[in-house]
């Protein structure tokens, strides 16, 4: 299948690589059919949730734990339940990135993960019941850090 995007163009879709929302996204209900794709930023950190249905629908999002790595939010066990059985193993937590134009600003929603389940490719989003964890936690200079860090890495090879 092929699909058209407003940021990656036309793109071929293994129909095995699609994450379903079986209850859409937060803000978007009726968006229920995902991509996860790598845009290739340098530091791999950085991936777009493309939507199916809506061309001009792609959202930067990152692993919560590249940001905070003691992130760890306590989710109920039903909340999860839809996906099938979620392990260790098949489970992929990721987070939405916010890009306001003054970059300086982006944050992400800690308070909102996406749950998937990377075998039956099924997903929520979910939010967290507790103040511990911020809707606009600012991560620029996190990610600046990351890819020096990175760049000095692979300079010293």
């Amino acid at each position: 299948m092929t699909i058209e995007t407003k940021l990656f163009g036309e793109i071929a879709v293994d129909e095995s690589k699609l994450i379903s929302f079986p209850q859409g996204i937060i803000g978007f209900p009726e968006l229920k059919d995902f991509l996860l794709i790598h845009d290739g930023d340098g530091n791999g950190n950085i991936k777009w949730m493309q939507s199916v249905q809506e061309p001009a629908f792609a959202m930067p999002v990152v692993d919560p734990l590249t940001v905070i790595p003691e992130y760890n939010p306590d989710i109920e066990d039903e909340l999860l339940k839809p996906l099938g059985e979620i392990t260790e193993e098949n489970m992929l937590v990721i987070v939405t990135i916010t890009v306001p134009k003054e970059i300086e600003k982006m944050t992400v929603n800690l308070k909102a993960p996406i749950i998937i389940n990377s075998e039956s490719r099924k997903a929520a989003q979910l939010i967290i019941d507790s103040d511990r964890y911020q809707v606009k936690f600012p991560i620029y200079e996190i990610l600046k850090a990351a890819k020096e860090k990175a760049a000095a890495e692979k300079a010293g090879e």
